[in-house]
C-alpha cells in the first residue's frame, strides 16, 4: 500500500502536519480525536483499510492537530478557535474551498464550532463517538465527572507507554497482540505523556451546546450503544440540538470508528457525501495458495558463495515469476528464496507448480512445494488467515521436487485430468487436526 506524502501547512508561527489521499469530488477532511499520528495511522491495517474506502468516492485530507503527531510542538495546547484555524490552513494549502468534516471523539466539537463559524466552506458534518460537552453537568448527566477525568490524566501520565485506554476504546480488539503493540506505538508517537494528559483536562473544559442550534449543513450523528468511552446519551444529545440532524445508533461497544463498525460509517459517508451508498469491498477471498522454496539453500548459498548464491536467486526468481504469469498466478510476496502466490483456479495453481518444480533443476536445484485452498483475509495487497498458514505448512512437509497439496485442493481439481498419490494423513504444525495431503504427478508428454 503506497503511504500518502506528509506535507506541511502554515498556521501562524506553527507548521501542521497533514496528508491527501483520493480524487474524490467532494473533499473530506478527518479531524481525530484525542491524539493522531498521519504516518502511524498506515501502520494499522484496520485504519488503513479505513481511510482507503473514504477516499474512493472523496478527496480525504488528513492532518495532526499542532502539539500531537508530525506537527509542531507548542509550548501551550490550543483550545478550540486555534484547533479551527489549523483545518482552515490545511484546507488552504490543499485548495479546498469548501469540505465535509468528519470529527471522532473530541475532534466532533470542533467540527461543529468549525462549520457553525465557517458555513460557507462546510459542505456537510459528521460526528463520531463524540459529545457536544465532556463533562457531567447538572443539565448535562451523560458526561463524564469532573473527579474520572482528573483521575484518567493522572493515570495517562502515570503509565504512558503502554496500551493505555485501549479496552474501553476498542473492546473488539482488546485482546489482539498485534493491535495492543501498534495501539501503545501509535500513542507514544502521537504526544508525550504530559502533552496527552494535558489534552485530557482541556478536553474536559469543551462544551459547545450553544452553537448546535446555529448549525445549517446536513449532519450525520454516528454513535455506539455501548460506548464507554462517551456515553451514548451524548450522541442523542447531539442529535436533538443539531437541526435536521440524522443519529444512526451503532450495535456494540468500540468508540473508534474504523474498527467493528467500519462498513456502517463508510456507506453512511459516502451516502451523505454523494447520496449513494455501496456495499463493502470483500475483505474475504476463495483462492488458492502455492508456496515454494529451494531445497537446502543454506547449503547452496555457502557452496556458491554471496555473488554466485545472488545470480542463482535472481534466475530462480525470474524463472517462478514467468511461469506465474502463465498460469495467472499473482505474486503475493516473496522471503528469501521461497514464493508464495495466488490463483483463483486450485487446477492451474497446481499445474503451476509442477512446472516451477521441473523448470528449476536446469539451475541444479529442487523446490518443494505447497498448495491449499481456503479462504483468505484480503490485506491491502496482502492475504492472510488460516488459509495461508495451512498453505505453508504443507510446504514445509513436501520432499525435494515434490508438489504436495491439501485433501481440499485435490477434490476441488476433480475432473481436470490432474493425478495425485496419497501421501496420508500427517499433522501440521500450529494447525489443530490431522490433514490428508496427496502429491501431484507428473503427466507423461
Amino acid at each position: 500500500m503506497m503511504v500518502p506524502q506528509t506535507q506541511y501547512a502554515r498556521s501562524g508561527d506553527v507548521n501542521i502536519a497533514y496528508q491527501v489521499l483520493g480524487k474524490g469530488p467532494v473533499d473530506l477532511v478527518l479531524v481525530p480525536g484525542w491524539l493522531s499520528n498521519v504516518d502511524a495511522f498506515w501502520d494499522n491495517p484496520e485504519f488503513a483499510r479505513f481511510l482507503t474506502r473514504l477516499a474512493s468516492f472523496s478527496r480525504l485530507i488528513l492532518f495532526d492537530k499542532r502539539g500531537t503527531g508530525l506537527s509542531d510542538r507548542v509550548a501551550h495546547m490550543p483550545e478550540l478557535e486555534i484547533r479551527m484555524d489549523d483545518v482552515r490552513a490545511v484546507m488552504d494549502a490543499v485548495g479546498s474551498e469548501r469540505a465535509a468534516l468528519f470529527g471522532y471523539s473530541e475532534g466532533g466539537p470542533m467540527c461543529a464550532l468549525f462549520a457553525a463559524t465557517y458555513p460557507g466552506r462546510t459542505l456537510a458534518l459528521i460526528m463520531a463517538g463524540s459529545f457536544a460537552r465532556r463533562a457531567r453537568a447538572a443539565d448535562y448527566p451523560c458526561g463524564m465527572a469532573a473527579e474520572d477525568i482528573e483521575a484518567y490524566a493522572i493515570e495517562v501520565e502515570r503509565e504512558w507507554g503502554g496500551p493505555i485506554g485501549l479496552d474501553l476504546r476498542a473492546p473488539s480488539m482488546a485482546h489482539d497482540p498485534r493491535f495492543r503493540q501498534w495501539w501503545a506505538r501509535f500513542l507514544r508517537m502521537s504526544a508525550s505523556p504530559a502533552a496527552a494528559a494535558t489534552l485530557i483536562r482541556m478536553n474536559g473544559q469543551i462544551d459547545v451546546r450553544h452553537v448546535l442550534p446555529t448549525l445549517r449543513v446536513p449532519t450525520v450523528i454516528l454513535h455506539s450503544a455501548d460506548d464507554r468511552v462517551v456515553d451514548m446519551g451524548c450522541g442523542r444529545d447531539l442529535a436533538q440540538r443539531i437541526p435536521g440532524a440524522k443519529l444512526v445508533e451503532l450495535h456494540g461497544a468500540d468508540h473508534l470508528p474504523w474498527l467493528e463498525h467500519a462498513d456502517a460509517v463508510v456507506a453512511e459517508i459516502e451516502e451523505l457525501l454523494t447520496g449513494v451508498r455501496h456495499c463493502a469491498e470483500p475483505d474475504r477471498v476463495l483462492t488458492t495458495m502455492l508456496f515454494t522454496d529451494i531445497v537446502a539453500s543454506t547449503e547452496k548459498a555457502a557452496t556458491l558463495g554471496d555473488r554466485g548464491w545472488h545470480d542463482l536467486l535472481d534466475s530462480h526468481h525470474a524463472l517462478v515469476r514467468r511461469q506465474l504469469a502463465v498460469f495467472r498466478g499473482r505474486e503475493i510476496d516473496t522471503a528469501g528464496d521461497g514464493f508464495l502466490a495466488s490463483f483463483d483456479g486450485p487446477a492451474r495453481a497446481v499445474r503451476c507448480a509442477c512446472a516451477i518444480s521441473d523448470d528449476v533443476r536446469s539451475l541444479g536445484i529442487e523446490v518443494r512445494a505447497g498448495l491449499h485452498t481456503g479462504e483468505c483475509e484480503i490485506m491491502g495487497e496482502k492475504l492472510g488467515g488460516i488459509a495461508v498458514h495451512i498453505g505453508a505448512r504443507v510446504a514445509s512437509v513436501a520432499g525435494p521436487g515434490e508438489v504436495l497439496v491439501s485433501s481440499t485442493v485435490k477434490d476441488l481439481v476433480a475432473g481436470s485430468g490432474l493425478c495425485f498419490a496419497d501421501r496420508g494423513i500427517r499433522p501440521l504444525k500450529g494447525v489443530s487436526g490431522e490433514w490428508r495431503l496427496f502429491a501431484a504427478e507428473r503427466q507423461a508428454a
